[in-house]
């Protein structure tokens, strides 16, 4: 089945001899994510489950610069109550469950920049590969104030302990290609972006020739051996952080490019 690429929008979508391609196209914005392309890429995922001639899921970015640098800085502008913060990260954890529970292998092929919410999203994702400017993070105790949902932090935390998540984001550092190779957060490192999108379509191709309900069970089997806290859990440290000072004043400095000066509440 190969469906065309939709154009001229912040997600494209396309499916060519059963393998899908989603591309985050807002490079002039290092692919920052809006609401509506989170919201997109759930509703992917779901066509997926019910489309069993699909095998497998690539997930990229447009340009060389970033896979995806986050959420939209601009739309917590919007943010005025407690419910606010639990709408929003009901709605990631939702999106990002969907991601995860993909019923197919999903491979992120990641140039550049992949940080915040980004970095989320390739967590969910099966396979990562990246190339040599690859570096993945969460630098929001340098730039926001806020908090990684409670889903993001155990996927995190799966991935590279808690000693290494704690080290990552206290630091807000970005790790590099090499280190995250050995982390476990990258598969593979490739040359370049030519070579990454290659060896996207070509890991792709040979998980898709595999059994599909091996995979599916590993998959699932994964997933379920995975202690994960519940939105539930960590709602009074998503109102500690969504509802301070800091909070509001990390986004200013954000938007208006300067460091910001933190108050602790």
């Amino acid at each position: 089945m190969n469906a065309p690429t939709t154009t001229n929008e912040d997600l494209l979508y396309s499916v060519t001899d059963g393998i899908a391609r989603i591309t985050f196209n807002r490079p002039q914005a290092r692919n920052a994510m809006t609401f509506a392309m989170y919201d997109r890429m759930a509703e992917i995922c779901t066509e997926i489950n019910a489309d069993r001639s699909i095998k497998a899921l690539i997930l990229t970015g447009a340009g060389d610069k970033a896979f995806a640098s986050g959420t939209d800085i601009s739309q917590f502008r919007a943010f005025k109550t407690a419910q606010d913060a639990l709408d929003y990260e009901a709605r990631i954890d939702r999106v990002l469950g969907t991601l995860e529970q993909c019923r197919v292998p999903v491979i992120a092929a990641i140039a550049g920049a992949c940080t915040g919410g980004g970095a989320g999203i390739a967590a969910c994702c099966d396979l990562r590969i990246g190339t040599e400017t690859t570096r993945i993070g969460f630098p929001i105790a340098r730039t926001l104030g806020n908090c990684l949902s409670m889903s993001n932090i155990s996927r995190v935390v799966s991935l590279v302990g808690p000693a290494r998540t704690k080290d990552m984001i206290f630091k807000a550092r970005l790790v590099e290609a090499p280190e995250a190779l050995a982390l476990g957060l990258l598969n593979e490192i490739v040359p370049d972006v030519e070579t990454l999108q290659r060896r996207a379509d070509e890991t792709a191709k040979l998980v898709a020739s595999h059994a599909p309900l091996t995979l599916e069970a590993t998959k699932e089997a994964v997933r379920r051996i995975r202690r994960t806290l519940s939105r539930e859990e960590g709602e009074d440290l998503i109102l500690k952080a969504y509802m301070s000072e800091d909070f509001r004043e990390g986004m200013d400095a954000f938007l208006n490019k300067r460091t910001p000066v933190w108050k602790g509440k």
